[in-house]
């Protein structure tokens, strides 16, 4: 693939993931990667034999609503191959954020899986240094805790009783 920008031609990341929760780590990898492309996919993926801590729709609905005023990002959840859905979407490149050693090696054999399959470029992010210990793995260990996660989330949103709540 060629990552050479035509200036014509919109350039479009699909940022996949699970996203349960969203949280201000995700977030920084959108606004850092709007710097490399005109628009964003997010894309919630769906998979039936994992258990989700939150429902796939309220998930979806949260992170709409967070970029609910900006034309540049687009949610979406799908329930395919990811190289799949960037055909689909006609996505240039995936983009994935790495915040330690751990993630890339996993990330890395991901992303040379996904270039093997059909060509497409995976684009790293490194996390910044603030947000390198947030995950949503440790924000739902923390919830099932009992602790208070706002901190880890993005600005409006909360959960409450397993429930995503967005403040207006």
């Amino acid at each position: 693939m060629n990552m050479a920008k035509d200036e014509n031609k919109e350039r479009i990341a699909l940022f996949p993931g699970s996203f349960d929760p969203f949280t201000i780590g995700h977030q920084s990898l959108v606004k850092r990667g709007l710097e490399l492309a005109d628009r964003i996919i997010i894309a919630v993926g769906i998979n039936e034999k994992k258990q989700s801590y939150f429902p796939a729709e309220e998930r979806m609905k949260s992170i709409q609503f967070l970029y609910a005023d900006n034309p540049y990002v687009e949610v979406r959840s799908y329930q395919t191959l990811t190289t799949d859905l960037a055909q689909e979407t006609h996505a240039d490149f995936i983009l994935r954020g790495i915040r330690s050693v751990i993630d890339f090696e996993y990330e890395k054999t991901i992303a040379d899986i996904n270039r093997t399959l059909t060509g497409i470029e995976t684009i790293f992010l490194l996390t910044e240094p603030q947000y390198a210990h947030i995950s949503s793995s440790a924000v739902r260990e923390l919830l099932f805790f009992g602790k208070e996660v706002s901190s880890f989330l993005p600005d409006g949103m909360r959960i409450e009783e397993k429930r995503i709540t967005i403040n207006n």
